[in-house]
Order: structure tokens, then C-alpha cells, then sequence
């Protein structure tokens, strides 16, 4: 797959390893959830409550609430929050 990230955006920046759902997940220090996430080709982070279906980032600056995944305990959305390395991240049911 190719890289999703933005031209240039890596230089400088730390790489970090988060966890989603226990799956190791390669991360740039800086980066959202969201876009880490993305760029590592997972696109389900929750199951929509009404019909099952997949959910996850849609419009990327927290107002639609369709990315949303759990951090210890606490529903937080995933465009919102920046990675940091050994961050554990939980899809929603």
C-alpha cells in the first residue's frame, strides 16, 4: 500500500507504535489517531448502533463523531487525539 501521509510530513518526526484493538500499529509522533489509523489501512473503528454497519473517520476535525474509539475506559474521538508511542486504542462495538 502506498504511504497516505502528506509529502514531507515524516521529516523530523518520530516513529511510534500504537495499539489498536492489541494490533501494532506504526504511527508518526504529531499525528491523529485518525490519520495513523488511516494510513495504516484500517478504516472500521467502531459498528454503527442502529444497523451494524462500519463507521469510522469522516470529516476528520471531531464534528461528526463517527470516529470514535475507546482509551482506557473514556469514548474519545479518534481525529481529536494525537498518538503517542504504546497508546492502547479499543474499537467501539
Amino acid at each position: 500500500m502506498a504511504d497516505l501521509r502528506i509529502a514531507g510530513f515524516a521529516q523530523g518526526r518520530a516513529k511510534v507504535t500504537i495499539l489498536f484493538d492489541g494490533r501494532p500499529v506504526d504511527a508518526l509522533e504529531g499525528e491523529s489517531i485518525a490519520a495513523a489509523l488511516w494510513a495504516a489501512g484500517i478504516r472500521r473503528l467502531r459498528t454503527a448502533p442502529n444497523n451494524g454497519g462500519a463507521r469510522g473517520p469522516f470529516c476528520m476535525m471531531g464534528l461528526c463523531q463517527e470516529c470514535v474509539v475507546e482509551i482506557d475506559g473514556q469514548v474519545v474521538e479518534a481525529c481529536r487525539r494525537t498518538v503517542s508511542d504504546g497508546l492502547k486504542i479499543v474499537s467501539r462495538p
